[in-house]
């Protein structure tokens, strides 16, 4: 069972660890209105650690249902200028981003999808030069999650609402490397450097391409940029600041060339996306694009996803994940994108990470696109990764390297 001291532990590692907040530096936290309990004790800990100031965006998913239901579609499309001057002004101040996840799982999934797609449409376009912040690794940014009622009982809806409570409880603080009698922090460090030894191995064979297949059906080849980075564990910012973006995580990712990807790729695991659950989906592709796909549920979604812009039915990350990792381990299919992206192999469609090509980061969009990059105003992860997945890396003069065997690493 999760403890108070378990909570004020994970405040700690968010603020010391995920976004290694500096001092005298503003913290700005997005959250749940229902866990405003621990949101105070990320502040108070954040003040300790010498924020300059703390602010915070409250959401709840009911209110958000009424905007999407009442409010048109011209409404809803609408970005208030103030909303990009705002995070401007937080960028130009370094503020440091912590998201607490504890959302209910479709929670919107009777909503107008026209009217979610119109949203997020007009969102990032209003939006789209301030994204650099964070997938350039311009300030420290951290997403992790509590549990609650609602999305446990998504997860173990068998259950009564306190049993499933706590069942979550106690994954998400497992998977996230908090106990009662721990250092999660030295924990952490010890974590990173794993995934860190990993990448570097990644990177000595400077692979051409990579082949997966699994007993799923996933016959699929993913090429990547020339001068490809692969990355595990934390970030470092411009500045010389080591932080975690993501609590857990257990992958090392990289950049596929965005015409190089060939084959098919049956996902493992639902996505959740725009407030509906996907299920039993699939996708082929070709010259790198996607040009067929299916799904058993919320087939819609699939394709409001795809066709979101030009760059959304590409790749922009490739990821592995060990099947043995803990979140796997736990054998719970949380619903959420944090923790199952983190049970298994995955992709991304849409937008890249620039830290994924050397010199990505200092590079423009145009440097980014000449150098093979895909290009999006969002950035989807879907989890292909299996118990028996199989992954060869085929380096340039044709050599092949067994990477993974039976959904792990061999090295």
């Amino acid at each position: 069972m999760v403890s108070e001291k378990m909570y004020d532990k994970l405040a700690e590692l968010a603020i010391r660890k995920g976004v290694n907040l500096q001092k005298g530096q503003p913290l700005h936290i997005r959250a749940n209105v229902r866990d405003i309990g621990f949101v105070r004790k990320v502040v108070k800990e954040a003040y300790e650690a010498g924020a300059k100031s703390v602010s915070i965006d409250w959401r709840d998913e009911e209110l958000s249902k009424m905007n999407y239901d009442y409010q048109s579609i011209e409404t809803l499309s609408d970005i208030p200028q103030w909303v990009y001057d705002r995070t401007k002004l937080q960028h130009d101040h370094k503020t440091a981003y912590l998201s607490i996840a504890s959302d209910k799982p479709g929670a919107l999934k009777d909503v107008d999808s026209a009217k979610l797609n119109a949203y997020q449409q007009a969102y990032y376009a209003k939006t789209a030069d301030l994204m650099a912040y964070t997938m350039n690794n311009e300030g420290q940014w951290c997403i992790l999650g509590v549990p609650s009622v609602e999305w446990a009982k998504v997860v173990f809806p068998e259950l009564s609402d306190e049993e499933a409570f706590e069942k979550l409880g106690d994954a998400i603080f497992a998977v996230t490397r908090v106990s009662k009698d721990n250092d999660p922090i030295k924990e952490w460090e010890d974590h990173d450097r794993e995934l860190i030894e990993h990448a570097d191995k990644l990177n000595s064979y400077n692979f051409e391409k990579l082949h997966f297949t699994s007993e799923s059906g996933t016959d699929l080849y993913v090429s990547l940029v020339e001068d490809h980075i692969w990355v595990g564990g934390g970030c470092t910012t411009p500045d010389g600041v080591f932080f975690d973006p993501n609590m857990p995580t257990e992958e090392c990712f990289c950049m596929p060339l965005k015409k190089g990807v060939e084959g098919i790729v049956y996902a493992s695991k639902p996505l959740s996306y725009n407030g509906k659950v996907i299920e039993d989906f699939w996708f082929r592709f070709e010259n790198g694009k996607v040009v067929d796909f299916d799904a058993k549920k919320e087939k819609e979604a699939l394709k409001q996803l795809l066709e979101f812009d030009e760059g959304s039915s590409y790749l922009g990350e490739v990821a592995l994940v060990p099947y043995d990792s803990p979140v796997s381990k736990s054998g719970i299919l949380f619903f959420d994108t944090l923790y199952d992206e983190n049970a298994a192999c995955h992709l991304a469609l849409g937008r890249p990470y620039p830290e994924n090509i050397k010199g990505g980061e200092q590079m423009s969009k145009e440097e980014l696109l000449a150098h093979g990059a895909n290009d999006s105003l969002q950035h989807e992860d879907f989890m292909f990764g299996t118990k028996e997945m199989d992954i060869d890396g085929i380096c340039k003069d044709g050599t092949i390297v067994p990477v993974f065997r039976k959904g792990n690493f061999v090295f």
